[in-house]
């Protein structure tokens, strides 16, 4: 499983003109989900996104959680973080989980983020979307369940 985290002010999600889900502080979470993963990967990823300490104390060290800050999750199911663009110019989506077990795999995560307190919005799955992003920071984050990087 693999994640951009990308520590936001505001972000929203629209499909077809309709917002779906919009946050204030918090992060924008785009997920995608590889073939072979695991329940095991969505808990991982939920703990260590939700436990992530990137927001700014009082004396501004990086060290608060969304918990800390009162914050949010927009989660957006992604799956072209999967793409391989190491061969040719057009990427591969070959490791990329098929829809059915990435959609029920990012419920998942989007259940456990909820356990672990966080308020979370969504955009719909497999549909074609609209992210708006109000980066803060700019804090982005690569996290992979398999510590490909």
């Amino acid at each position: 499983m693999r994640a951009v985290v990308q520590r936001v002010l505001r972000s929203e999600v629209s499909v077809g003109g309709e917002r779906k889900g919009s946050i204030e502080k918090g992060f924008t979470v785009l997920l995608g989900v590889e073939e072979g993963d695991t329940a095991a990967d969505a808990v991982y990823m939920a703990e260590k996104i939700t436990g992530l300490r990137v927001f700014d104390d009082a004396d501004g060290k990086m060290n608060l959680s969304l918990a800390d800050v009162g914050g949010s999750i927009l989660a957006v199911s992604q799956f072209t973080l999967l793409g391989d663009c190491r061969k040719g110019k057009r990427p591969s989506f070959i490791k990329a989980a098929s829809p059915g077990i990435a959609n029920e795999l990012y419920r998942y995560f989007v259940d456990c983020c909820l356990e672990n307190g966080i308020l979370v919005e969504e955009g719909v799955f497999q549909a074609e979307m609209l992210v708006s992003i109000e980066n803060d920071g700019p804090v982005t984050l690569l996290i992979d369940s398999k510590k490909a990087f």
